[in-house]
């Protein structure tokens, strides 16, 4: 056998291995890159399933003049449950962290709101609101003019 038919099938062989392993890194990335596509999919989609089944609305809120509390009463209406600890209150389109009372069905030690139960908010505010506004961890809103 002569050296040139050995060094035709050698190249031969290490160019179908170049390829072979080219193939398989090309495989192996657009199959993880399609896999991460369709987890943040499928998270959107769960993020639009909350959206949809989470309803509040505003049943009480009442400003005290000589106190200069408001007094808010959320009931959680939607099938799912919320957390305390990442609801919103804007009064007059301002964001408001001085939250006094923040109770759950009377529980204040509860970062837990289920459906059915009602959020009692009290924050000091330093004159009379023109409207409040809550919105709820899954980013729901409910507005209420005073």
């Amino acid at each position: 056998m002569s050296p040139l038919g050995f060094s035709v099938s050698g190249s031969a062989a290490i160019i179908f291995v170049g390829v072979f392993l080219a193939f398989s890194t090309a495989y192996t990335a657009s199959s993880n890159g399609l896999e991460q596509m369709n987890d943040a999919r499928s998270a959107v989609d769960d993020e639009a399933l909350e959206r949809q089944n989470t309803a509040i609305s505003i049943t009480n809120a009442t400003y005290n003049d000589s106190t200069g509390t408001l007094t808010v009463d959320v009931v959680n209406e939607g099938s799912t449950e919320l957390s305390v600890g990442v609801v919103d209150v804007l009064v007059d389109n301002t964001y408001r962290t001085n939250i006094s009372v923040q109770e759950v069905a009377g529980d204040a030690e509860t970062d837990l709101w289920l459906p059915g139960e009602r959020l009692h908010l009290e924050l000091s505010v330093p004159s009379p609101p023109n409207r409040v506004k809550i919105v709820s961890g899954p980013g729901i809103a409910v507005t209420e003019v005073l």
